[in-house]
């Protein structure tokens, strides 16, 4: 009898899931999948939102290429229970799907204050198709937005708003805008080239409510004049899809941030049920903590891995590389790996003129993290954000160039190729050959 895997959740991590399992098998198992939409990629909403992609861009698998994958594709459907014991999902709707293994990749959702008027008319958050239709039907030429929360979710829409003719507002709790990704004299870099490119800040701004007046979103602090905005965007976090698992026996993190607690086979407590992307709280790379990193390339790595061992395989993850890299204004800004470590040794640079910052942490001849800050065409061109994220994730040895580093932080191209980083990034497998899904990362490790 063939095995019967269950997906839930059609995101990122669930369709990699699926194509693996595919390439893997060849269609010999049956696939079930469970997604309350169509799966899209949320990673491509800023550009629908700034309109330099239709709709229909926004999609990853249309019902003909999963037919052709050979996948039950129940959309529209909500996970309600997982019976883990009887090996049972139930929807929604009442009707039930059985299992042999199944994957919980169900995603996470916008997170909005405990403010008053937040959930009123005219707020908008912008994490999923519906919420981005929203925010494309209501930013016109001239509107005034303001968004709350000056983070990555913030700086992802930045230029698209603006390129909508809006006139764009941040606010942020934080003394500072990007506070967990970047430091303290990076942000002021980013926030000088933003006030360049009209946009104002405010930060260090408690929010206390949004009443509607005279047909504008009047916001309130605790310190500081009003706000009046026709349009308001709360980019204030989000928060795992888990509570539906409850008696389900799966252990979930009480830890912040939560998520389905995974092995390095991210399998949960419950053997035959695997989580990834969002919802899995699975193994940082540099440290080996558990953590949520709820970011697209873990999301891939979680998808390939688990749609690999559903498969038969035993694939180890080795463990995901936290990295955020936005831009905004053609100024881009990148973090890797543990870039605000208090123990690390650091070297720093910048050139105000040009607007570009440099950070690199040491532990011991291994760079553990980094941080990048520049106009676009100067980062794009020497390609510095690759190889500061292969350096950082292959561990490779660095200690013969940390003088040179600590001297010109920004000179990383001779220490890169003279380490033999690209090589050490290449995957390999216990049988010696190279994985055979050209789509597998290099992240992934085959034991």
């Amino acid at each position: 009898m063939p095995a019967r895997h269950l997906i839930i959740g059609g995101g990122t991590a669930g369709l990699n899931a699926i194509r693996t399992i595919r390439e893997e098998d060849g269609g010999a198992s049956e696939i079930t999948l469970v997604s309350a939409e169509r799966p899209y990629s949320r990673m491509v909403l800023p550009y629908y939102l700034g309109a330099s992609i239709a709709e229909s861009h926004v999609y990853t698998a249309t019902p003909a290429s999963l037919a052709a994958w050979k996948v039950k594709a129940m959309l529209g459907r909500r996970a309600k229970s997982l019976d883990t014991g009887a090996q049972k999902l139930t929807l929604d709707d009442g009707s039930t799907v059985e299992y042999d293994d199944c994957l919980i990749a169900t995603g996470s959702r916008a997170a909005r204050p405990p403010v008053a008027g937040a959930d009123g008319p005219g707020v908008h958050s912008f994490w999923t198709l519906e919420e981005a239709r929203a925010v494309i039907a209501a930013v016109q030429p001239g509107t005034r937005v303001v968004m709350v929360g000056a983070g990555f979710i913030s700086f992802t829409i930045l230029n698209a708003i603006l390129s909508r003719g809006a006139s764009l507002t941040i606010v942020e709790v934080a003394p500072r805008i990007l506070p967990r990704m970047v430091d303290e004299a990076c942000a002021g870099i980013v926030a000088s080239w933003l006030v360049k490119h009209g946009v104002t800040l405010r930060v260090g701004a408690t929010l206390t409510g949004i009443e509607e007046w005279k047909g504008k979103r009047r916001l309130t602090f605790k310190k500081g004049d009003p706000i009046l905005a026709d349009v308001v965007i709360m980019a204030t976090g989000i928060r795992t899809n888990l509570e539906w698992l409850e008696g389900s026996g799966i252990q979930v993190s009480s830890e912040p941030g939560g998520g389905i607690l995974v092995d390095d086979r991210l399998r949960s407590s419950v053997k035959n049920v695997y989580a990834a992307g969002d919802v899995a709280r699975g193994p940082n790379l540099l440290t080996g903590t558990l953590e949520v990193h709820a970011i697209e390339p873990t999301a891939q790595e979680h998808g390939r891995v688990v749609g690999a061992n559903m498969a038969g395989r035993d694939l180890a993850y080795r463990g995901s590389l936290i990295m955020n890299i936005v831009e905004v204004c053609h100024l881009d800004v990148a973090s890797f790996g543990q870039w605000d470590n208090p123990k690390a040794q650091v070297f720093t640079a910048t050139r105000t003129p040009r607007s570009q910052y440099r950070k690199l942490l040491f532990e011991g001849g291994r760079l553990t993290g980094a941080m990048i800050c520049g106009p676009a065409e100067d980062i794009w061109s020497t390609n510095d954000v690759g190889m500061l994220k292969g350096l950082v994730y292959s561990g490779v040895d660095l200690s013969r160039w940390k003088a040179h580093l600590e001297r010109n932080p920004f000179d990383i191209k001779p220490a890169y190729i003279a380490s033999h980083t690209a090589g050490a990034l290449l995957p390999t497998t216990n049988l010696g050959r190279a994985s055979r899904s050209p789509q597998l990362p290099h992240q992934v490790m085959v034991q």
